[in-house]
């Protein structure tokens, strides 16, 4: 009773199971599982006891194809009895499901059971074939053309199915996969570059499919793709031009060339026939047959050199392809010729003028040389003639550039003649030349060059406005515009006394000739020497300039007449009557002046009674004085100094002279017409002692006594002689004691004068200086600075003046009082002139010129103006010779004068002395 009840609670949960089930049951096995396999525990899941199975018949029934598996009767498992390959089941179905009858008896009863079969990657992707051939066309398919392939197929299902394709490298052709849908993808094999059966008749490729299960499957498939041939080349020649040479004693058959051509095409596209073309000249077309299938060329007839030297025949070479493709050469036959020829010149450029400042290596002109000869005959050696400054430069074979070789200057040579020679190499040569004319441009590489780097130019003073100076020239080598020279006056000049007016207030140059003009009347007092320069410039790009210095001495015209000057103490004493009256003719200027002086009866003769002093405004011998006595003449008793001034006695004076003499002095120069100047000189004669008492009040109105007899008016002389004569005995011992005071100064002022040490070189302006006279020149007083001339080394010399006459001093006012002078001292540095000798002294010694090694110059004086007169100017007025002959018989004579002076004043004091002693 329990068992039953046990059955059928069994059998009610089964068939609820089974109703809740669907009445079946569902295993899964993956393929390719192993014989043995528990699918799953069949008994158990249909609710059967272990025991029960046996007693019911439990079998598996096979609906119309084998079953795999079997229910295993012990345990009443679903197990694999065989292979299970779910692509030999279900193909390439999903999923793969085998259904099966399970079959129980007692009670019979049927049940399903559904075995699902999975997949497994265990199927490689499979191309229909292992190799594909294609065929493309070479050159004729364009780039981006497709050929569709066949996709591989793998039996599996899924992702174990799903392919991916891959294609070897290749430059002509690419892979294009396009999905129609999930399980189908289209193939196309592109072409990426255009193909040339020549380079690559065959392309091999490898295609390969990859499923993706994992791990991944993959098939293959090589592709072979066959290039096929088009005509697309055309014959080629292995040379495009054959050259042959042959005699013109060539015979009639004999071989010229042999032309070879070759085709990279096959079959029909490469076979070749050969023709001629054209043959150059067209002479030459029945002379050479050619062989269409050898390519062999022979003569046909005879040659002529000296016809045509050269033939160029046109080969053709045609292949059969369709259409046909033709390559072509061209054979140059050379004729050989005897030297029968000479070689020609032909200038195939000339690139003239050729500009002076030309680079080295600039070309001139191209040549072209050639000789219808060949071999040795042909071979042409080229040279210039002269061989510089140009030369010749092989640019390549028959063509020469003429060069320039050195640095061209037009100046020197403005045109060449080039001879450009030409010889062949034969036995004998030939020979053949060209010239060529190469003119040389000019360009601005000369600057305007004066004649000479100074001028001396002399210009006479009181010259007319406008008066032509000179002529400067610079000359300009260049030509046209480079050569074409304009002047100019160049501001800045210096001139002696000039001051600060400008050069060109002064002179002006005419830009074209280069006169130079004066701009107004010179005056030599005003200015002495005027330096400039002047500029010459060309018309060149950039201009070029040049310069030269002139110098322009102003020559001195006797325009100044002597002037009188007062005596050397100053005072009212000297002057009867001080006005002058001047008068200028074309031969004299004269003035005239009233003068006094004293003089004792009895003087000896020689002595001096006294000094007329007189100066020139202008220089050298317009300044040189001379002194003349005009009345009375022969045995006058008085005479006085030519050069020196000084009124002595001629004679010893009597009382039959009478108690006044007059003379009439003419100071006259040496230019040319000569000026003067006349001075009545009225002497009183009287005792010596009344002589001395009127002397010495003379001196005593002077301020500063002079040694010679004084001067006096000439108005009342007699009145002044008695009232001296009263005074006489009074002023005795007043004259002895200043004779003694007198003399003994004398003796120490003379040595002070000798043995005291001089300064080497005196300058700069000073107080006036009594210089000392001679026969051979006047001297007074020095308004300037004094220069002495050093002519050896250690101390300076003491021996030489300079002549320098002096400017009058001012007409109005008083005369200073003068300060007695030494002597002055000799002069050290004499510098910058040149005198012109007087016909009367040119028979100087010419050795006195050692003592100035440098040309001399006037002391700064009245007779130079206010300034120096340098360089050649002066030639015109002094002589050097005449300077030097004059300064050192001045110098000696100076000295003598002192101590002369000195022993007549002497002489004159004692003498007075001893006539007052006896009166």
């Amino acid at each position: 009773m329990g068992v039953c009840a046990r059955a059928l609670l069994r059998v009610l949960v089964l068939q609820a199971a089974w109703a809740l089930g669907g009445g079946q049951v569902r295993y899964s096995v993956p393929e390719e599982a192993k014989a043995g396999t528990v699918v799953g525990r069949l008994a158990q899941d249909l609710g059967l006891e272990a025991g029960e199975l046996e007693a019911r018949r439990l079998r598996l029934v096979a609906k119309g194809r084998r079953a795999s598996v079997e229910v295993s009767g012990a345990s009443g498992a679903l197990v694999v009895s065989s292979r299970l390959d779910r692509e030999e089941l279900c193909g390439k179905s999903a999923p793969c499901a085998l259904r099966l009858e399970v079959l129980v008896e007692r009670p019979l009863r049927v049940f399903h059971v559904e075995l699902e079969v999975t997949d497994i990657n265990d199927n490689a992707p499979l191309f229909p074939a292992a190799r594909k051939n294609l065929s493309v066309a070479e050159l004729t398919t364009l780039p981006g053309s497709r050929f569709p392939l066949e996709g591989a197929s793998d039996a599996d299902i899924g992702a174990n199915a799903q392919l991916s394709y891959k294609l070897s490298p290749s430059e002509h052709f690419a892979l294009e996969v396009k999905s129609a849908d999930e399980n189908r993808k289209s193939l196309f094999l592109v072409l990426s570059k255009a193909l040339d059966r020549e380079a690559m008749p065959v392309h091999r490729l490898l295609l390969t499919a990859s499923d993706g299960g994992r791990p991944s499957l993959s098939g293959t498939m090589e592709l072979v793709i066959s290039v096929l041939d088009v005509n697309d080349n055309a014959p080629e020649f292995n040379q495009s031009i054959y050259k042959v040479q042959l005699a013109e004693s060539a015979a009639e058959g004999t071989l010229v060339v042999r032309v070879r051509a070759t085709d990279p095409d096959e079959g029909m596209n490469s076979q070749v026939a050969y023709t001629v073309n054209n043959v150059i000249p067209a002479s030459g077309k029945d002379l050479f047959v050619l062989d269409s299938s050898t390519g062999e060329m022979k003569l046909a007839g005879p040659l002529d050199f000296e016809d045509v030297c050269l033939y160029e025949i046109q080969v053709e070479a045609k292949d059969r392809g369709a259409p046909p493709l033709s390559g072509h050469c061209s054979v140059e036959l050379e004729v050989v010729d005897v030297n029968d020829n000479a070689p020609e010149v032909w200038v195939t450029s000339l690139s003239v003028p050729v500009p002076e400042d030309a680079a080295v290596g600039t070309v001139v002109a191209l040549l072209s040389v050639s000789d219808r000869d060949s071999g040795a005959n042909g071979r042409v050696r080229c040279a210039v003639w002269p061989p510089a400054p140009f030369g010749l430069v092989a640019t390549f074979e028959g063509s020469y550039s003429l060069v320039l070789r050195e640095a061209l200057d037009r100046e020197r040579v403005a045109e060449y003649e080039v001879e450009v020679r030409a010889e062949d190499g034969g036995a004998p040569p030939l020979r053949a030349s060209r010239g060529l004319r190469v003119p040389v441009s000019d360009v601005n590489d000369n600057a305007p060059a004066f004649a000479q780097a100074v001028y001396t130019v002399l210009a006479r003073e009181n010259n007319a406005a406008g008066a032509e100076l000179a002529r400067l020239w610079a000359r300009d080598p260049d030509e046209a515009g480079n050569g074409r020279v304009s002047y100019s006056v160049a501001e800045g000049g210096a001139g002696a006394g000039a001051g600060s007016r400008s050069v060109s207030s002064y002179v002006s140059v005419d830009a074209e000739s280069g006169r130079l003009w004066a701009l107004q009347p010179f005056d030599y007092e005003e200015l002495q020497v005027l330096q400039f320069e002047v500029r010459a410039v060309d018309a060149g790009e950039p201009a070029l300039c040049g310069n030269a210095t002139v110098q322009l001495f102003v020559v001195d015209e006797n325009d100044n007449a002597p002037a009188l000057l007062p005596p050397a103490g100053g005072g009212a004493g000297p002057w009867a009557g001080g006005a002058a009256g001047s008068s200028s003719s074309s031969s004299s200027s004269s003035s005239a002046w009233s003068l006094w002086a004293w003089a004792a009866w009895g003087s000896p003769a020689g002595q001096v009674v006294a000094k007329i002093r007189a100066v020139d405004a202008d220089s050298g011998y317009n300044a040189w004085l001379r002194y003349e006595l005009r009345e009375p003449r022969g045995k006058g008793a008085f005479r006085v100094g030519l050069y020196s001034g000084e009124v002595s006695t001629a004679r010893a004076l009597e009382e039959a002279d009478g108690p006044r003499q007059t003379l009439l002095i003419v100071v006259r120069d040496h230019g040319e017409p000569a000026r003067s100047a006349t001075a009545t000189l009225s002497v009183s004669l009287g005792e010596g002692a009344e002589a001395a008492l009127a002397a010495a009040g003379a001196g005593a109105g002077a301020g500063s006594g002079s040694s010679v007899s004084g001067l006096r008016p000439a108005a009342g002389a007699e009145g002044g002689a008695a009232a001296a004569a009263a005074a006489t005995n009074v002023w005795l011992v007043v004259a002895i004691c200043a004779v003694s005071s007198v003399f003994l100064l004398a003796v120490v002022l003379y040595g002070a004068s000798r043995w005291a040490p001089r300064a080497a070189v005196l300058s700069g302006p000073g107080p006036a200086t009594l210089v000392c006279a001679s026969e051979v020149g006047s001297w007074s007083y020095s308004q300037r600075q004094s220069r002495s001339l050093c002519v050896a080394d250690g101390a300076g010399k003491s021996d030489l003046m300079v002549f320098s006459p002096n400017f009058p001093p001012p007409a109005a006012g008083p005369a200073a009082k003068e300060t007695p002078q030494d002597p002055p001292a000799l002069l050290d540095t004499v510098s910058g002139t040149f005198f012109s000798t007087p016909s009367h002294l040119r028979g100087l010694p010419e050795t006195l010129s050692q003592f100035f090694p440098v040309p001399l110059e006037p002391p700064l004086g009245g007779g130079l103006g206010p300034g120096r007169l340098r360089g050649a100017g002066a030639c015109q007025a002094f002589d050097l010779r005449l300077l030097a002959a004059m300064s050192v018989v001045s110098a000696f004579a100076c000295k003598c004068a002192q101590l002369s002076e000195l022993m007549c004043a002497l002489r004159r004091t004692l003498t007075c002395g001893a006539w007052g002693l006896v009166g």
